[in-house]
């Protein structure tokens, strides 16, 4: 049942493959966290790192603003989501990801996983037909942050118009206004 009224019913659980080559769940990892959620390609040339540099500083804003030591907070888990899994393994993930913050989590896996989370969370992304092993391409994705609550449910959804400081802005906002459950580490 969708707590919204009105709301886009985005998200839902899943099965990946981390950074580091292990199993993820998404209900067992992102229960009782707020999740900020991102879908691309490390292969992206330009507006992939400029996102991903946004990410960072939203989550040092948001930190600064909500310190995750103080047990009324709840932690943000940054989330970053292949929509290239031929080329994105786990290893290519771990190093393209640790170049923008150390928190991140990459995720990839067989591509009709990745497909079938990004039909949870109403992500767009095409490759070119006919690709062949070896060949330089681009992906064509949406291009949205997803804040997910501590209970999975979609929050908001912070746009390329959003800066930083808007974002973050927004984020702790609804992390504020939280009075549910939730976890620390």
């Amino acid at each position: 049942m969708s707590k919204g009224v009105g709301k886009p019913k985005v998200g839902g659980p899943f099965t990946l493959v981390d950074h580091n080559g292990k199993e993820w769940d998404s209900q067992k990892e992102m229960e009782g966290k707020f999740s900020l959620v991102y879908f691309g390609f490390s292969h992206c040339p330009d507006i992939c790192p400029e996102e991903l540099d946004k990410m960072a500083q939203m989550l040092e804003i948001v930190a600064k603003e909500l310190p995750p030591s103080a047990s009324k907070n709840p932690d943000l888990l940054p989330i970053f989501i292949t929509c290239d899994p031929a080329r994105d393994t786990p290893e290519v993930l771990k190093s393209y990801l640790k170049e923008f913050h150390p928190n991140l989590i990459g995720l990839t896996g067989a591509w009709e996983r990745i497909k079938a989370v990004c039909k949870l969370y109403r992500v767009y992304f095409s490759t070119p037909p006919g690709v062949k092993p070896g060949m330089d391409y681009l992906v064509d994705h949406s291009i949205y942050f997803y804040l997910m609550d501590p209970e999975g449910d979609f929050v908001e959804a912070i746009g390329r118009q959003h800066t930083a400081e808007e974002g973050a802005k927004l984020m702790v906002e609804h992390m504020s206004d939280w009075r549910g459950k939730v976890k620390n580490s």
